[in-house]
């Protein structure tokens, strides 16, 4: 699903990360942010994949104990390359990656100072070279959005996908 929502009050990043219930991963406190800084950054898409990746295995993601869970982390790997080479492709580059993990929710976001909005090509042609990059997220993800950053400069393209079970 994507949702995109006018920034109607400063900070506001869309709808919050799940919260409480148990899980068999054991994974950080719930909210816990990591922050890649990526402005100007040569290869910001392996940079970010190998941050998402170190993040996964402080989190318990990484090694993972089944298929379904390495799955789930290969997905995270994924969108998180999706959507920092969206960045790159169509808004001069990424400005931040973030990674937010709670307990029933792993919540990417990249901010781009670009201005115009994602979303998947319609129709989907598979057979095309290129233009797959928002497909697979929506496909993949939980939910996903944009807001519009509050100075009118650029955006945050966010993106929630599940927890591992």
């Amino acid at each position: 699903m994507s949702t995109t929502r006018p920034s109607s009050s400063p900070g506001d990043r869309g709808p919050q990360p799940g919260g409480g219930g148990a899980s068999a991963t054991p994974l950080p406190p719930a909210g816990q942010v990591r922050r890649l800084r990526l402005v100007g950054a040569s290869g910001a898409v392996p940079r970010a994949r190998d941050f998402a990746r170190e993040a996964l295995g402080d989190w318990g993601w990484l090694p993972a104990a089944t298929a379904d869970q390495r799955a789930a982390a290969e997905d995270v790997l994924l969108v998180v390359s999706e959507l920092v080479t969206n960045a790159c492709l169509h808004a001069d580059g990424p400005e931040e990656l973030r990674v937010v993990c709670t307990d029933k929710v792993l919540r990417l976001e990249v901010v781009d100072l670009g201005a115009g909005t994602p979303a998947p090509r319609t129709p989907h042609r598979a057979g095309r070279p290129g233009g797959h990059g928002m497909f697979i997220v929506q496909r993949l993800c939980l939910d996903w959005g944009v807001v519009r950053n509050p100075d009118g400069a650029g955006k945050t393209v966010w993106a929630e996908l599940a927890a591992p079970s």
